[in-house]
């Protein structure tokens, strides 16, 4: 069967009765599980201090803490050998010895799309079961947890246990569906998939192995991996599959999972250049006649629809300002604030106002990043 392509053959069962066709490929909910891409940072490490909201590190994969700079993350953190099958994963490090206080949180996490999982009829007396499956590898040891929630009030803590410390451990949660909540099924968070890297008493962490009309993410009694120095958190083939047992990854060729990632963020740059770095590669240049206001216009479309309205940022090209282009017309040239309008889930448009009116011919130039995170 050619990748891609969904194997409809129908499978029989014992008595010769036609059961539903198998769907082969995207079983897994979870994009860039093998966390092979990372647009951002091109395997650089971050830090985590922003407080109010989610820092995204690898594509798809946010981090969060209640305090800055407890740990960082970075795709291959601490050159362990991947798994066996994997090449790629996303590594936590604590940075100091913290102890967490009661209404602290710290933790890993991916935002699913509604209509990621539409299917799965949450909510409803129809809902179904799914299984989580992960590799996994700590300096620490115990009982760690996590949490699927729908973002909001309603959530599954879970528990599950690395016996040996630096070694990879598979790792697999079946969970039946909840028939209560509410779950979105349209371009908002549907799902939110949490690991827990410390939480205090209070808040953010419950009771493991039940549905709960609370938001937490984690289970109590969980593993601080804040609370030890160069504590380290490794993981990667993330896994979220309908079913009550966990099967094989679903490893998708690299340009299908380069495109949903760039639903939610597309660079201008080249996956390995982080954006704001002096580079002309994949750098946009419109040529052009500004119009009587002294207007310049480029419209640029994007390789994959994003899932909402993006947020717009513009980088010279040879590195030296954020929020602006570039532009060169016949007796002069400059910088200009990157204007964005005109954004839509297809595409852009960036003007400038080059301070000649009466059709002067123009060159803009410059680059852009677009995030549609939920």
């Amino acid at each position: 069967m050619a990748y891609g392509t969904v194997n409809t053959d129908i499978v029989s069962d014992s008595s010769g009765g036609r059961l539903a066709p198998i769907s082969s490929v995207f079983r897994n909910r979870i994009i860039n599980g093998g966390c092979v891409i990372d647009q951002r940072n091109a395997g650089a490490s971050v830090t985590i201090t922003n407080t109010s909201n989610t820092t995204y590190t690898l594509d798809r994969w946010g981090a969060y803490g209640s305090q800055a700079s407890k740990f960082s993350v970075q795709q291959n953190a601490g050159s362990a050998t991947p798994p066996v099958g994997y090449s790629k994963y996303l590594g936590v490090t604590s940075l100091s010895a913290y102890s967490v206080l009661t209404a602290d949180y710290f933790n890993l996490l991916q935002y699913i799309e509604g209509y990621n999982i539409a299917d799965l009829g949450w909510g409803t007396a129809n809902a179904k079961t799914v299984t989580l499956s992960f590799q996994v590898y700590s300096s620490l040891t115990g009982t760690f947890g996590g949490s699927l929630s729908n973002a909001s009030n309603y959530s599954y803590p879970f528990t599950y246990t690395i016996s040996s410390a630096n070694t990879w451990t598979t790792i697999s949660v079946t969970i039946a569906g909840p028939t209560s909540g509410t779950w979105a099924t349209d371009n908002s968070r549907g799902i939110q998939l949490s690991f827990g890297l410390g939480s205090g008493a209070t808040g953010y962490a419950g009771t493991a192995g039940s549905w709960s009309a609370n938001y937490y993410l984690t289970a109590t009694g969980t593993v601080s991996v804040v609370g030890t120095n160069g504590a380290t958190f490794y993981i990667t083939g993330v896994q979220l599959e309908v079913g009550s047992s966990a099967t094989g990854y679903e490893y998708r060729q690299y340009t299908t999972e380069m495109q949903l990632c760039q639903r939610y963020y597309e660079k201008s740059y080249d996956t390995n250049v982080v954006a704001g770095t002096a580079s002309s590669l994949g750098e946009f240049f419109a040529t052009g006649t500004s119009d009587s206001g002294g207007n310049c216009y480029a419209s640029i479309r994007f390789a994959v629809l994003k899932r909402a309205q993006a947020t717009m940022t513009g980088y010279k090209g040879d590195g030296t300002g954020t929020g602006s282009w570039q532009y060169e017309r016949s007796g002069s040239s400059g910088s200009f604030a990157s204007n964005f309008d005109a954004v839509g889930y297809g595409g852009f448009r960036c003007y400038t106002n080059n301070g000649s009116a009466g059709f002067t011919a123009t060159v803009i130039y410059g680059h852009w990043t677009a995030s549609a995170e939920l």
